[in-house]
C-alpha cells in the first residue's frame, strides 16, 4: 500500500512519503552543506513527515483531496510529532551521549515545529512544549510509522550511522564557539536547521505541484564577474565627464579604488564610512561584486533602514548591471503568517497552501531589503521569515545607514552578525557616514581589527563639508504657524527648501497650512503613509524641479534623510538624534553645487514623541552636545557632525538605553537575550522550575524560542502589510482575487512589494471601523479600499478619499 505525502491538484498524481522524505533530505543537505552541517539539516528533512506513515493520515488526505477548500473538520492529524519523538526515544532516554542528545533536541524541535514555529524548551509557565510533544504525547500509530520508515526510507543501521555523522558535525560546530556562548550558538544553529527544513519542504512540494523540471541554479561566480565588468565600465566612464578632475571627484574615485583593493581581504565585519555624497552605493557594490567573485559567495544583500532607499538603490544598480530578473526588492511580507499553524491542510493544495509555497526565500543573486525584514528573519514569528535564514550564509551583506539599528535590537543585531560571520561564512560591511558604537555595548559586535576601509577619514570628512549647521533649537521653539513663516522667508532667499519633522501628524498639518497660504510654489508631502510606488512618483517630480532649478518646498518625515539622492539649497530639521541631523544635512547641497549652505535645527513644540522614545532620547542627547558647542566652539571637535561628536552621541545614547539594549519585554519582565541564550545557571525560568519541582529538567537546552518570537517586533507595535489601490496596485489586488497558480502568486507577490504600506494595530482598527479594509484568503492578504487611499498623501484612515467607487 502506498502512503501518501501529497496529491497534485491538476492530475491527482501521488507523491509517496518515501519520495518526499528523500527529496527533502537531499535539498536540506545542500542547504546545510554551506556551513558544514549537511547531516543535521538532512536529518530534519529525512524525518519531518515520518508521521504520514499512518492509516489515519492516508484516510485524511484522500478525503481532503476531494474537497481541498474545506478539508475534513475532525481536527488536525498530527504527523509532525513522530520524527521528533523517534529521535527522543532513540537518543534521549537512557545512556545519553551529550552530542546525540543535543541533536535530538535541536533537530527534533525543528521537525515538530515545521507547520508553525520553533517550540519552547521551557516556557513562562515552567512547562516544556518540546517534552509535551516528543515524550508525553501518545501517538496511536507511532510504532507502525517507525517500522514503515525503517522499511521504506532508510534501515536502522544506516540511520544510526547518519545520526553519528550529524553528532560529529555538532561537535565540530561547538568547538568553534567561545566558551560560555554555547546557548547563543545552539539557538542560531536550531534556527538555521529549521530554515533549511522549511525551505526544502516547501520547495520540494512546490516542484511536485507545478510538475516542472527543476529550475537551474544561477552560476553566481560567472554572474558576479559579468556584473563587476559592467560596473567598472560605468566607473571608467566618469573619467570622461567635464568635472572628472575636481578635488571631490578625484576623492570619490580614490575611495572607490580603496573598496576594490579591500575586497581582496578575507571575509569579516568591516566599516565603510564614506561621507554623504561620496559615492557609497557604487563603492560598496564594487567591494561586494569583487569579494563575492573572489570568495565564491552566493548572493549580495543590501539592508537599508527604510523602503524609500530600496527603490532608489535597486534602480541605480539595475541601470548599471542591466538585469531585471536577478535583482529582488523585498519591502515587507505581503502575506500575514504570524499565527500560522496549517498542519491540518498539509498534503492538499488550496489557495492558502499556494500562498505558502510561493517562492519567497531570498534565493536571488542580489537582494535589497530593510532592517526590519533582516531582523525578522532571525527573531520574528512566522515560518515565511525564518525560511530565508539559510540563504543569508555565504553572502556579502551591505548594511546601508547602519546607525538606524533600533536601540532595543542592538544586542540581537550584533549576535546575528557575529553568527553569520563566524559560521555563515559571510562578509559584512557597515556603511554610514555616522558609525554607531556597536562595540561599546555588553553584547559586542565582533568587528575585525583595522576594519575601516577608507584611509585618512578626518581629512575626507573635512573635504566633503558642504553645509553649516545653524542652531535654532537651544534658545527657542517653533510651532507650525511660526515654521510656515520661517519657510516663507527662506524660499524667498533660495530656490528649494526641505523640511524634515519627526511625526506624520505635524508633517501633514504643515503641508496643509502651506498649501492654503502658497499657490505659486509647488509643495510636496512625503511619509510612510504612502506606498513605495507613490513615493517614487513624488520623488521623481521633486528631482525634476530641483534639476530645473525651479522653486520647490518639500515636507517629509525622516524617511527622506537616509540615503535618498536629492539635493536642496536649504534644509530645516526638527531636533532629533545626531545621526538624523547628519543624514538630513546630506540632503543639502549634496553634490557641492553651491558654496556652503545652511541646515537649520529647530525644536518643534507640537511633536508628540511620547511613543517615539528613541527620537525623544536622541533629541535630549543631541541638545546637550549643541549646548556644549554653543558654550565652547572647540568642544566635540568643534563641529556637531565631527567623529568626536558622533562617538560621544552614541555612547551617551546607549548608556541612556542600557536597560533596553537586550530587548526588554515589559509583560514578561525579561530580556529577549535571556529567553534565547541564557545558560541554566542564568535562566530564571529554569531556576524557578528546579525550585518548584525539586528536580532538574532532563534537557540540555532550556531556552524559550517560541515565547521570544511571539514578543519580538522591530518596531514597538506590531504592524500589518496592506496592499493599496494606487496605480498598478489596483490590478494586482484584482488579479489576486482570481484563482492563481503558484507561479502567478510568486510573480504577483514580487510585484506587490511596490504597492504596500505597513499599519499599526490602532490604525488597522480605525480603518476597519470606517469600512476601509478588505481581506483575501482568510485574512492572509489585506488591502485598502479605494476611499482609504489618497493620491496626495496616501493612507486616509477616515476612508473619505475618492468618489466612493471601489473595485471590490
Amino acid at each position: 500500500m502506498n502512503y501518501i505525502a501529497h496529491i497534485r491538484e491538476s492530475d491527482n498524481e501521488i507523491q509517496t512519503v518515501e519520495e518526499h522524505l528523500l527529496e527533502v533530505k537531499s535539498l536540506a543537505e545542500s542547504y546545510g552543506e554551506k556551513i558544514g552541517i549537511k547531516h543535521l539539516t538532512g536529518l530534519a528533512g529525512l524525518l519531518h513527515d515520518m508521521g504520514k506513515y499512518t492509516n489515519e493520515f492516508r484516510e485524511y488526505i484522500l478525503e481532503a483531496a476531494s474537497n481541498p477548500e474545506s478539508p475534513p473538520k475532525r481536527g488536525s492529524v498530527d504527523h509532525s510529532t513522530s520524527g521528533g519523538k523517534l529521535l527522543y526515544e532513540l537518543y534521549h532516554t537512557e545512556h545519553i551521549d551529550r552530542y546525540k542528545g543535543i541533536v535530538a533536541e535541536i533537530v527534533g524541535n525543528a521537525i515538530i515545529s515545521h507547520h508553525s514555529y520553533l517550540q519552547d524548551f521551557l516556557n513562562p509557565n515552567l512547562e516544556s512544549n518540546y517534552l509535551n510533544r516528543v515524550r508525553d504525547k501518545e501517538l496511536a500509530e507511532f510504532e507502525m510509522a517507525k517500522q514503515l520508515f525503517f522499511d521504506h526510507v532508510i534501515n536502522e543501521a544506516d540511520f544510526n550511522d547518519y545520526v553519528n555523522k550529524a553528532a560529529m558535525e555538532l561537535e565540530i560546530f561547538l568547538s568553534k564557539v567561545p566558551s560560555g556562548n554555547f546557548e547563543s550558538q545552539l539557538m542560531f544553529l536550531t534556527k538555521f536547521i529549521f530554515s533549511a527544513l522549511i525551505d526544502a519542504d516547501r520547495t520540494n512540494t512546490r516542484r511536485f505541484e507545478e510538475n516542472k523540471p527543476i529550475e537551474p541554479s544561477n552560476n553566481c561566480n560567472k554572474l558576479f564577474n559579468t556584473y563587476y565588468e559592467k560596473l567598472i565600465t560605468k566607473i571608467n566612464s566618469f573619467k570622461n565627464h567635464q568635472n572628472a578632475d575636481t578635488p571631490i571627484n578625484l576623492l570619490r574615485r580614490d575611495m572607490s579604488n580603496q573598496c576594490d583593493q579591500f575586497a581582496e581581504r578575507p571575509s569579516g565585519i568591516y566599516t565603510l564610512s564614506i561621507p554623504t555624497g561620496g559615492g557609497k552605493t557604487l563603492a560598496s557594490l564594487r567591494y561586494a561584486l569583487k569579494h563575492a567573485s573572489l570568495y565564491n559567495k552566493k548572493r549580495i544583500i543590501y539592508v537599508v533602514p527604510y523602503t524609500t532607499i530600496i527603490e532608489q538603490n535597486a534602480e541605480e544598480v539595475r541601470k548599471i548591471l542591466k538585469d531585471e530578473a536577478n535583482i529582488l526588492e523585498h519591502h515587507s511580507n505581503v502575506i500575514e503568517d504570524w499565527n500560522d499553524d496549517d498542519e491540518n491542510e498539509d498534503g492538499i493544495i488550496n489557495i492558502r497552501q499556494k500562498l505558502k509555497l510561493a517562492k519567497d526565500n531570498w534565493d536571488s543573486p542580489i537582494i535589497f531589503t530593510t532592517m526590519v525584514q533582516f531582523l525578522n528573519v532571525f527573531y520574528a514569528k512566522g515560518s515565511r521569515n525564518i525560511r530565508r535564514l539559510h540563504n543569508i550564509s555565504e553572502s556579502v551583506i551591505i548594511f546601508d545607514e547602519v546607525q538606524k539599528v533600533p536601540v532595543s535590537c542592538v544586542s540581537l543585531f550584533n549576535q546575528a552578525l557575529n553568527f553569520i560571520k563566524t559560521f555563515g561564512r559571510s562578509s559584512i560591511i557597515l556603511c554610514t557616514a555616522t558609525q554607531p558604537a556597536l562595540d561599546f555595548v555588553q553584547h559586542k559586535l565582533d568587528v575585525d581589527t583595522d576594519a575601516e576601509i577608507i584611509n585618512k577619514l578626518d581629512y575626507v570628512i573635512e573635504a566633503f563639508k558642504r553645509v553649516e549647521i545653524v542652531d535654532r533649537a537651544t534658545n527657542e521653539t517653533f510651532n507650525n504657524e511660526k515654521l510656515s513663516h520661517f519657510i516663507k522667508t527662506k524660499i524667498e532667499e533660495v530656490q528649494s527648501v526641505l523640511v524634515i519633522l519627526n511625526t506624520k501628524t505635524v508633517v501633514k498639518d504643515l503641508y496643509h497650512r502651506l498649501k492654503e497660504k502658497e499657490s505659486q510654489i509647488p509643495i510636496y508631502h512625503l511619509s510612510t503613509s504612502m506606498c513605495a510606488a507613490h513615493r517614487n512618483t513624488i520623488l521623481t517630480e521633486v528631482r525634476q524641479h530641483l534639476q530645473e532649478k525651479k522653486k520647490i518646498i518639500c515636507i517629509s518625515t525622516q524617511l527622506i534623510e537616509a540615503g535618498v539622492d536629492v539635493s536642496f539649497q536649504c534644509v530645516i530639521r526638527s531636533l532629533a538624534g545626531l545621526d538624523s541631523i547628519a543624514q538630513a544635512a546630506g540632503r543639502c547641497n549634496r553634490h557641492g553645487e553651491e558654496d556652503v549652505q545652511n541646515v537649520y535645527i529647530i525644536d518643534h513644540e507640537e511633536e508628540n514623541l511620547k511613543h517615539l522614545k528613541e527620537i525623544k532620547v536622541g533629541k535630549q542627547v543631541a541638545r546637550k552636545i549643541l549646548v556644549d558647542i554653543g558654550r565652547d566652539k572647540s568642544s566635540h571637535g568643534g563641529n556637531i557632525l565631527s567623529r568626536h561628536a558622533m562617538e560621544r552621541y552614541f555612547k551617551e545614547l546607549y548608556t541612556e538605553f542600557e536597560s533596553d539594549l537586550n530587548y526588554f519585554i515589559p509583560k514578561l519582565k525579561k530580556e529577549m537575550i535571556e529567553l534565547l541564550t541564557a545558560t541554566k545557571t542564568n535562566s530564571s525560568y529554569y531556576q524557578a522550575y528546579v525550585h518548584n519541582e525539586l528536580k532538574h529538567l532532563p534537557l540540555f537546552i532550556v531556552n524559550s524560542y517560541k515565547t521570544a518570537a511571539e514578543n519580538f517586533q522591530v518596531i514597538d507595535n506590531h504592524t500589518s502589510s496592506f496592499l493599496v489601490p494606487y496605480g498598478e496596485g489596483k490590478e494586482i489586488i484584482a488579479e489576486l482575487n482570481g484563482n492563481r497558480s503558484i507561479d502567478d502568486l510568486t510573480r504577483l507577490l514580487k510585484k506587490a512589494q511596490q504597492y504596500t504600506i505597513n499599519l499599526y494595530e490602532y490604525e488597522r482598527k480605525l480603518l476597519e471601523q470606517n469600512d476601509g479594509v478588505v481581506s483575501y484568503f482568510d485574512g492572509k492578504i489585506l488591502a485598502l479600499k479605494e476611499g482609504a487611499y489618497n493620491t496626495e498623501f496616501g493612507l486616509d484612515i477616515g476612508n473619505e478619499s475618492g468618489l466612493g467607487f471601489n473595485i471590490f
